[in-house]
């Protein structure tokens, strides 16, 4: 695949789309955001998930998620001064000037940044004198850092208070919560902290137009009223929520009126009732969206907040699907003019925009955690979990730009771009995994190709079966030699592939395919010409050319669909020939 291709174009397309921001605090007009100039700001973001505070699925651990449980199993096996050294190069390697540039070629104008308290401020039960708050310099030294290349790039820096004294949810990955300690909702303490911690960040970034807005609390996932959803998303008053709501805004204010404050309900971000009307007049309403369907119905009790009260919204976390998803989410937000933020840019995994690849050292530290292996030892679970923070630089991560154009392209284009540079002059080998880039039913077509469970009430709905190299529908596994191939391949999906010929003429085209049986059928659409359906004969599981078909091309583009008339067979080459 050409990278250094798809690079320009993606650059070119998705900077087209990026509105130019003045210097000046953002504010809360009416029912927008706006700029210093009073113009109206959509903020395209991405939250920073997995850097001040890890979750156990960024790291595909088998235990509870929990950060200070995943740091424990790491003491246990380096102790506690080494892990501190890899706490230390995590921190300095997930998130670097690099990263915030690419950000901003991308198309993002905004970073949410998810904060631990830890970093700031001692736990109250490790404070000498109760009620006193020692201050730690890591968190604020991390956060001017980021500031610095946001500013550098003209980028909105969001704060976002993600784990909070004591945790404020039963969902306890979230905040990195012990729920054998008091949580925030059952310690004055911990609130009084909160509080503080707060007051600090307001006296630091009063000044900062850089500084998008203060969100004060992180999906609030608690019931205060018997018998309901533990996770509040039953609740119909949520005063204890409102008034550690209003408190904190009280207490940003007495420091910093620049900035916008940013609230969440209770369920995650999304249940409001019993909090509104809004308190403050530079106040901003979030919501989060999961695994539901893309639809006005979806986000309409937001879009009515909006209206009645006269206050802008903001899609503040959101992400963990497909790229149908996130192009569908994405055009929903911006059609009704709403600004965003996606979740995560980095983890090991990939449906993001960044892939932290799995070295060999730490994969067998999660089989050893899965006691499917022996324990390493302590040599070599160090280098194992160093060699994991050096992965985190973007310069090693992997970029997936099929998921940068679904978010980015996508929402604004019905138009197919090439994966690959395809350029035929006598022979041409094409990968079957680097179809175009492009929306379902533009580039490819999959029958399965989101999670829509908790609009469905059903089961997850998993799209890329394989779970490797792309985000689409369009299910991707690996060879025994780690090769990537498309399977699970099903009547009536397709895959378009665009290529450049420098003569027209008449030419072959075979497939390289994998079948344990005869029923496999394709045919190919070659631009406007359907050509004879090729059936795929038994290969015995092995890889084999099928007979080769014959296909006019023309001088210039010329687009190939892949048709899958019937399945049982996986794909892995297409190659094109000109005919002797």
């Amino acid at each position: 695949m050409s990278i250094k291709i798809l690079k320009v174009c993606l650059i070119i397309l998705l900077l087209v789309q990026v509105e130019g921001t003045s210097q000046g605090f953002l504010k809360a007009e009416q029912t927008q955001i706006v700029n210093a100039k009073g113009d109206p700001v959509i903020l395209r973001g991405i939250g920073l998930g997995g850097y001040m505070l890890q979750e156990g699925y960024m790291l595909k651990v088998p235990f509870s998620g929990q950060q200070y449980i995943f740091k424990e199993h790491v003491q246990k096996l380096i102790g506690k001064e080494k892990t501190e050294e890899f706490y230390d190069a995590w921190r300095e390697n997930h998130i670097q000037k690099r990263d915030v540039d690419s950000l901003k070629k991308w198309g993002f104008n905004s970073i949410r940044l998810p904060l631990h308290y830890n970093l700031f401020t001692l736990p109250v039960e490790d404070e000498i004198e109760l009620g006193e708050n020692t201050w730690l310099e890591e968190g604020f030294k991390l956060t001017d850092s980021l500031l610095s290349w946001c500013k550098a790039n003209k980028m909105y820096l969001i704060l976002d208070m993600h784990a909070a004294p004591g945790g404020q949810g039963h969902d306890v990955n979230i905040s990195d919560r012990d729920p054998d300690k008091p949580s925030l909702w059952e310690s004055k303490a911990n609130q009084d902290k909160l509080v503080a911690v707060w007051e600090k960040l307001a006296e630091r970034y009063k000044d900062e137009v850089w500084i998008g807005a203060y969100d004060l609390l992180n999906e609030p996932n608690w019931t205060f009223e018997p018998n309901k959803n533990q996770n509040g998303i039953e609740d119909t008053h949520n005063k204890p929520l409102r008034e550690l709501l209003v408190r904190l805004t009280q207490a940003v204010r007495k420091i910093d009126t620049n900035h916008i404050v940013i609230i969440e309900g209770n369920g995650w971000g999304n249940n409001y009732r019993g909090m509104l009307p809004p308190w403050d007049d530079n106040m901003v309403l979030s919501f989060h969206k999961y695994w539901n369907y893309n639809d006005t119905s979806s986000i309409q009790q937001f879009l009515d907040y909006r209206k009645q009260y006269n206050v802008p919204i903001w899609l503040g976390e959101s992400g963990e699907n497909s790229n149908v998803w996130f192009k569908d989410a994405i055009t929903l937000m911006e059609q009704n003019r709403i600004g965003w933020c996606w979740w995560p840019l980095k983890k090991l995994g990939h449906n993001n925009p960044l892939e932290i690849k799995i070295n060999e050292g730490y994969q067998h530290l999660l089989n050893y955690w899965s006691k499917k292996a022996k324990k390493p030892s302590e040599e070599e679970a160090y280098a194992a979990l160093m060699q994991l923070t050096e992965n985190l630089k973007i310069e090693n991560c992997i970029v997936h730009y099929d998921v940068l154009d679904a978010m980015l392209r996508q929402p604004n284009s019905q138009q197919a771009i090439p994966m690959a540079s395809n350029e035929l002059e006598n022979e041409l080998l094409i990968e079957a995994v680097d179809y175009d880039l492009g929306a379902e039913g533009v580039a490819y077509q999959d029958n399965v190709s989101a999670n829509y469970h908790i609009s469905t009430g059903g089961n997850r709905q998993s799209w890329n079966l394989g779970r490797t190299y792309r985000n689409d529908g369009v299910d991707i596994f690996l060879d025994s030699a780690g090769l990537e191939y498309v399977g699970d391949l099903e009547k009536g999906e397709w895959m378009q592939y665009t290529i450049e010929v420098k003569e027209p003429d008449l030419y072959t085209i075979v497939f390289n395919v994998n079948s344990s049986n005869e029923k496999g059928k394709l045919s190919a659409l070659v631009n406007t010409e359907i050509t004879k359906q090729i059936s795929i004969a038994n290969t015995l599981n092995n890889w084999d050319w099928t007979r080769p078909v014959s296909i006019p091309l023309k001088r210039g583009q010329n687009k190939i669909k892949i048709l899958i008339d019937s399945g049982g067979f996986n794909l892995k080459t297409i190659k094109i020939s000109k005919t002797k």
